[in-house]
């Protein structure tokens, strides 16, 4: 491994393994399914429409705003159902990153849906350097 100093982080390559570790792409062919008893509702409808044509169109950064218990996750979900492509979905906190996994995991049973939390901020590499 070879690192290399740079801003104040490290950058650093790795040797992928030869073999494969684990499977990569369990639901590979497999549609987004979104399985639900609900039914978008209210601006739910207009939220998604306007996303799927604002991800159609191009555009790269979009926000999707709503109070607490308006359907955020579920919004979101139907816009990945209807675009039909792999999500990465970043919360600020782990609690908030936990809720969403259980809730996507629920929404979407037939795909893989995967839970990482990144410990960056505890992570200092200055106090690790030799003095």
């Amino acid at each position: 491994m070879r690192r290399a100093r740079r801003c104040g982080a490290y950058a650093c390559r790795v040797n992928p393994p030869t073999e494969p570790t684990a499977e990569l792409t369990p639901t590979a062919g497999r549609p987004f399914a979104l399985r639900s008893d609900f039914v978008p509702t209210g601006d739910q409808p207009t939220a998604i429409t306007e996303l799927v044509q604002g991800l159609t169109d191009g555009l790269h950064h979009q926000v999707l705003l709503g109070a607490t218990g308006t359907g955020k996750t579920f919004t979101i979900a139907n816009v990945i159902q209807q675009v039909q492509r792999p999500t990465l979905v970043l919360a600020h906190n782990k609690t908030l990153a936990a809720q969403l996994y259980a809730e996507l995991k629920e929404f979407f049973p037939e795909n893989a849906v995967e839970y990482f939390v990144s410990y960056f901020d505890y992570y200092q590499p200055e106090a690790y350097l030799p003095r």
